[in-house]
């Protein structure tokens, strides 16, 4: 039986290891439908597995839940995700889990992370 420091412990290692998935920029329009703040608009900066960071003009409550949709190379996607920093006018958001679009993000991250390989090695 686990004490809820153990469960604690668990959750933080959990939230380190999607927090420090890695991160490939990626530029897109994308809009954020709130339920406090209404429709949002702003162009993304990068994305990883577990969220996606944007840059908005108007703010977003920290820890609102919104629906995201922004397009990635296979196509538009739609996400459930809370918002999770902001700084300045940067925000990044965490998608939930699971999602319909979980594996097209994955897939496109694995395709962004063979790509900068690839181009990396070109670079030299």
């Amino acid at each position: 039986m686990q004490t809820d420091t153990q469960d604690a412990a668990e959750t933080l290692r959990t939230l380190a290891d999607d927090r420090w998935k890695p991160r490939f920029k990626m530029e897109s329009d994308i809009t954020i439908n709130s339920r406090t703040c209404g429709l949002l608009k702003g162009r993304t900066v990068d994305i990883s597995e577990s969220g996606i960071a944007a840059m908005l003009t108007i703010e977003a409550p920290l820890g609102d839940v919104v629906e995201l949709s922004f397009t990635l190379p296979d196509g538009a996607v739609t996400v459930r995700a809370t918002v999770r920093h902001r700084n300045a006018f940067r925000y990044g958001f965490e998608f939930a889990v699971p999602s319909g679009a979980s594996e097209t993000i994955r897939r496109t991250c694995r395709d962004f992370a063979v790509d900068q390989t690839l181009f990396a090695g070109l670079k030299t």
